[in-house]
């Protein structure tokens, strides 16, 4: 059964050079990001995380909001197993297929077709299960014959369409979202999101941040409020969202 986990978490950014002293001296903690301090050791840290702790089952849809930098990112991250807590734990039993970067591992100079291989394997897809979609994959994209062109050559659409007709070929247990994706002309755009709406209503556990009340109050049935780094409230999405935005 798919759940989340976390204990105590904190995350702790190290800043090592000779400005981090003067920066100590005049802050100790920033509107746009974690709280700046100072280690026993002397080491100024920034703190993305402090002591964060919820669990998540499966069927649920957590929200998370709160201002640019106040560690909504930082927690999707911790999710996905990108970053590690400094301390306490994050257990995640399940899948989980992170869209917060859906070009990670492409590279400019191979083809199309050679992407989508490699966007693949950075995701966690088994060879077996790629060779089964590899050609859906490619038509969902529909850049024809530009599959055999370097990406490099692509426009910015065409690039955005080959990542996330990649990145969501995969049916995850735990899927982690930075934002509602929306890529590309007209007709990709509602393909992309009829696509993205299958995904978010068969995955077992969602985890969306965003700004916008109407997206969290029609996707979500759980809201965590992130504040400095700190989870200032956690509830039901219509009572968090009327305390966060007024």
């Amino acid at each position: 059964m798919a759940s989340i986990i976390l204990a105590g978490v904190s995350v702790e950014f190290p800043v090592f050079n000779a400005a981090s002293r003067s920066l100590k001296n005049r802050v100790l903690s920033v509107a746009t990001g974690g709280a700046i301090d100072r280690r026993v050791d002397g080491h100024v840290i920034v703190r993305g995380l402090e002591d964060v702790s919820f669990c998540v089952n499966e069927g649920d849809r957590i929200g998370l909001i709160g201002h640019n930098g106040s560690g909504k990112t930082t927690l999707l991250r911790v999710l996905s197993g990108i970053y590690k807590p400094t301390s306490g734990s994050a257990t995640i039993h399940g899948e989980c297929v992170s869209l917060i970067n859906i070009s990670l591992g492409i590279d400019p100079e191979a083809t199309g077709r050679e992407n989508i291989r490699l966007r693949a394997a950075m995701m966690g897809m088994r060879p077996n299960e790629l060779r089964e979609q590899f050609d859906g994959i490619a038509e969902f994209t529909g850049l024809g014959d530009f599959l055999d062109m370097p990406f490099r050559t692509y426009s910015s659409g065409m690039q955005l369409r080959l990542a996330f007709s990649t990145s969501t070929a995969i049916r995850p247990e735990i899927l982690v979202m930075d934002e509602w994706l929306s890529t590309g002309d007209e007709d990709f755009k509602h393909k992309a999101d009829r696509r993205l709406r299958e995904i978010v209503e068969t995955t077992k556990i969602l985890v969306l941040a965003s700004h916008s009340r109407e997206l969290l109050q029609k996707n979500c049935n759980r809201i965590l409020w992130m504040d400095h780094g700190r989870v200032r409230m956690d509830g039901p999405t219509n009572e968090v969202l009327t305390a966060y935005f007024g």
